[in-house]
């Protein structure tokens, strides 16, 4: 190859179109990286935009529905709750029809239930209360103890040692009669059951009626078969209302207490499903469950009660939760039908009007020595 020699000012012309280009180079690396930047910065900002407006939605309605339960910087406290350090918290659930326009008897709690747990092993039971049990009401004599709460909130009750208004009646009635004082109760409404079930998704339970058919109900709008099923909200509400009360009605032969049974059921896969990671991960469910609790449930929980009964819950297995109520027949019977000189068609305890004292033994061999669940 020849040789070629350039002369100085070609040579300089030379070095100078190269010094351009790498500038050029250099600028438009620096203008690639800028762009790149520009893109991570945007992509993190719109990413940290969808978690704040998903995550705030949520936290909106924490704040808004906190505020009924005492307050928002609860959530972040360490707390014990009433009864814990003895052991056992009781859990009074009462369930009324007070948002059912129309409906007769609306403040009287035909579904009452105690939710009692052991803090020290873990364990508990759930424990239903006959709705007509026969019972002497303080300050207004024998009467269904699912008025208790009517008359309470009539009289403004308030005494000490127990809540205020008609749950803290309902709550001296259990007491002075089934040994069981609760710290907390819940009031429940029909709203709040129906929310609740189709917030987590719907339920799926059993039904085991003895009548090959399953169950009807035409009052309660309620017609299931045997086996699996898979409720969603308003269906679970028809069958913990169902009593087969209704012309034709069949698979209740035992009435209000195969409706308590079903009730409990349904109480602890509700439970189940809330606790499960595909609600706990999902803002919309978690939003639309305490809309149905924050909006619909009256308790005297607060903030840090309810972030401590959660971390009880968690500790607890469903398999050991007992579901329990009182027998009417067989060799265990607690209690008996009972027609009231007024024709009230009520039960008593097996030994007589007032006398309590088995069903009272029998509540505490619970307490002291848990039955197989």
């Amino acid at each position: 190859m020849v040789g070629v020699t350039l002369s100085p000012h070609a040579n300089q012309y030379f070095n100078k179109s190269k010094q351009r280009q790498q500038i050029n180079d250099q600028l438009k690396k620096a203008k690639r990286r800028h762009k790149f930047k520009q893109f991570l910065k945007y992509s993190a900002l719109l990413l940290t935009t969808i978690v704040i407006l998903s995550g705030g939605w949520v936290g909106l309605k924490l704040l808004r529905n906190a505020d009924r339960f005492g307050g928002f910087f609860g959530l972040f406290s360490s707390h014990q709750l009433n009864g814990e350090a003895q052991g056992r918290v009781n859990i009074l659930l009462a369930g009324d029809s007070a948002d059912d326009p129309g409906h007769q008897g609306a403040d009287l709690t035909d579904s009452i239930m105690v939710v009692s747990l052991d803090t020290k092993d873990n364990t508990g039971f759930m424990f239903s209360i006959p709705r007509d049990l026969w019972v002497d009401i303080p300050g207004f004599g024998y009467q269904k103890i699912n008025a208790a709460y009517e008359d309470g909130q009539g009289e403004n009750f308030s005494q000490s040692g127990y809540f205020n208004g008609g749950m803290g009646l309902l709550d001296e009635v259990i007491d002075q009669d089934l040994s069981i004082q609760s710290q907390y109760y819940a009031l429940i409404d029909y709203t709040a059951f129906r929310d609740s079930v189709n917030a987590v998704g719907g339920i799926t339970i059993t039904i085991n009626s003895p009548d090959p058919r399953g169950l009807y109900d035409p009052y309660a709008n309620l017609s299931l078969p045997n086996g699996v099923v898979t409720l969603d909200g308003q269906q679970a509400l028809n069958l913990a209302r169902a009593r087969g009360d209704g012309p034709g009605a069949y698979g209740f032969p035992q009435a209000d207490f195969g409706r308590t049974q079903y009730q409990r059921q349904m109480l602890v896969v509700v439970e189940q499903k809330a606790l499960s990671l595909g609600v706990l991960s999902n803002p919309v469910k978690i939003g639309d469950l305490f809309d149905a609790i924050g909006n619909n449930v009256q308790t005297n929980f607060k903030t840090d009660d309810a972030q401590a009964i959660y971390g009880i819950a968690k500790k607890i297995k469903l398999s050991s939760v007992q579901s329990l109520t009182l027998n009417e027949s067989g060799s265990n019977a607690l209690i008996q039908g009972y027609i009231t000189p007024s024709g009230e068609d009520t039960l008593i305890p097996i030994a007589g009007i007032g006398n309590y004292s088995a069903i009272q033994a029998y509540i505490a061999g619970l307490i002291s020595s848990p039955a197989t669940p």
